[in-house]
């Protein structure tokens, strides 16, 4: 896919949302954002950015593990994705690089297919605390493309739908500044926060199809 119109975009991350609400999820999921260029209105949109704010699954079946190592070579099963969802959507189940169950990547598996131009991040904290720690880790890594666009709209926290939210997203009408103005008013310097957003947009245009990143903070 090329990209989405505004209103089919806007219709896929209610589709997201509801697929959240309706369905067992690999870990628990409390927050569900969309950021960059959605939010800005832009229309179309070259890539959909959405946010989901996880749990970590400390314990939930660690006994479950062995038939999905024997089945599909993944371990973890039952303690970083949940057993009873895995035995459900055995389809989705999909692991890192050492064999390990991934729930970002479980996550993109179940909620997205594979040749739509959607990012999708991941993480245990909030997209309010995470664009804080991103961008501390980016700056001093030097590699902005680490970095999340804080221009974000939360539309579904804890089980609760933001049909405001969602009537805005459709209407356009979040007033956002630009991407490098947004990192100037967390902190950067003019020439910073230019060169930032710049990385940024370089590395969106190089992505196709579905990508996803993982972090725990």
């Amino acid at each position: 896919m090329s990209g989405f119109d505004r209103e089919a975009a806007v219709d896929r991350v209610e589709e997201i949302v509801d697929t959240v609400e309706n369905e067992r999820m690999p870990v628990p999921v409390r927050e569900v954002w969309v950021y960059g260029d959605v939010a800005l209105g832009l229309d179309p949109i070259d890539r959909l950015d959405v946010y989901v704010t996880k749990d970590v699954l400390l314990r939930d079946d660690p006994g479950g593990e062995g038939e999905f190592v024997q089945s599909h070579g993944v371990r973890g099963v039952g303690k970083s994705v949940r057993a009873d969802w895995a035995a459900e959507y055995p389809e989705y189940l999909r692991a890192n690089a050492n064999g390990h169950a991934a729930p970002e990547k479980c996550l993109a598996a179940h909620l997205l297919s594979d040749d739509e131009p959607v990012h999708l991040e991941v993480c245990n904290a909030s997209f309010e605390d995470n664009v804080t720690q991103r961008l501390r880790g980016a700056q001093l890594r030097e590699d902005y493309t680490q970095l999340l666009d804080p221009r974000g709209v939360c539309l579904w926290v804890d089980g609760t739908r933001s049909e405001e939210a969602f009537r805005k997203l459709r209407e356009s009408e979040f007033a956002l500044p630009t991407l490098s103005a947004a990192l100037e008013m967390l902190g950067m310097d003019e020439e910073e926060a230019t060169a930032a957003a710049e990385e940024v947009h370089a590395w969106r245009d190089e992505q196709d199809g579905v990508t996803v990143r993982g972090d725990v903070v």
